[in-house]
């Protein structure tokens, strides 16, 4: 099942790439927990509406952002991603690059939820490897 994860979570990038909302939204369980990388200024999101408010928000700031996945491991009934997004600011046309981790929970072909780390090592420990496994293959 958990390969079938793997595929599920390259889906939902893809849709995202190619800002297809609807596609989605269907691999998003409708009462999906967000906690996109500024939760501090949104807080949580939840359900498909908190889905198309941080599709709305983030588009809004970086109308050409592009994820580009890393790296994707499959734990069980979560994948761990590595994404490196890529955009520019839609006012200043700053460069926007940044490398993120992804930890996403799939239950039944949809995603349960899905939270934003910063750093390995904190996505690691969230889905309960070590500080070593996170630099085993490094």
């Amino acid at each position: 099942m958990s390969q079938e994860n793997v595929e599920l979570f390259y889906r939902a990038v893809e849709a995202f790439n190619r800002r297809d909302l609807d596609a989605l939204l269907a691999l998003m369980d409708d009462d999906v927990e967000i906690a996109s990388r500024i939760v501090v200024i949104e807080g949580g999101l939840r359900g498909h509406d908190g889905v198309r408010r941080w599709w709305q928000n983030w588009l809004d700031t970086w109308p050409d952002y592009k994820v580009e996945v890393l790296e994707v491991r499959d734990i069980g009934d979560v994948t761990l991603a590595a994404l490196r997004n890529l955009g520019h600011g839609a006012g200043s046309q700053v460069p926007f690059e940044d490398t993120i981790w992804r930890v996403d929970r799939w239950q039944a072909g949809k995603c349960i939820s899905w939270r934003i780390f910063t750093n390995r090592a904190e996505a690691f420990e969230a889905v309960g490897l070590s500080e070593q496994d996170a630099h085993a293959d490094s």
